[in-house]
């Protein structure tokens, strides 16, 4: 039993796309993040590994930093290579916001990938998903 015409373009359009899409996204490798590496020093605390996370959600480092300090109800900054917020938060506290970050700003809605990027059009910025296609607008921090 044959494929009809139609069958066969409809395949070989599918093998095209496929052929489009970025490598990493058929990557089976689990999105890990890494766990928090910070210290209490007096009444802040310095996160020393920032620039690994940041790189790893691969978004805008003040786009980040904002939003963890809004969650956190503190001021942030960067000194050198690492994120000093005014306040004493534990790493796991700092992880929760993080996984939120991730499943509000890095992950697909549709297809659950962290293939995406963020997208400004007009005066809304959107997270388009690499993998599927996907769009969505995002609050503003």
């Amino acid at each position: 039993m044959g494929f009809t015409m139609e069958e066969k373009e409809y395949m070989d359009l599918l093998k095209k796309a496929r052929t489009e899409l970025p490598a990493k996204v058929f990557e089976t490798s689990r999105f890990n993040l890494p766990m928090v590496e910070s210290i209490i020093q007096g009444k802040k605390t310095v996160i020393n590994n920032i620039n690994k996370i940041i790189d790893l959600l691969d978004r805008p480092q003040e786009h980040v930093i904002k939003y963890l300090a809004k969650e956190l109800g503190t001021t942030g900054n960067m000194v050198g290579s690492r994120l000093i917020l005014v306040g004493k938060f534990t790493p796991g506290n700092i992880g929760d916001k993080i996984r939120k970050y991730v499943e509000e700003f890095v992950k697909c809605s549709e297809c659950g990938k962290p293939d995406t990027k963020l997208v400004k059009e007009g005066r809304i910025t959107e997270i388009k998903c690499l993998a599927c296609g996907a769009k969505r607008p995002i609050r503003t921090i």
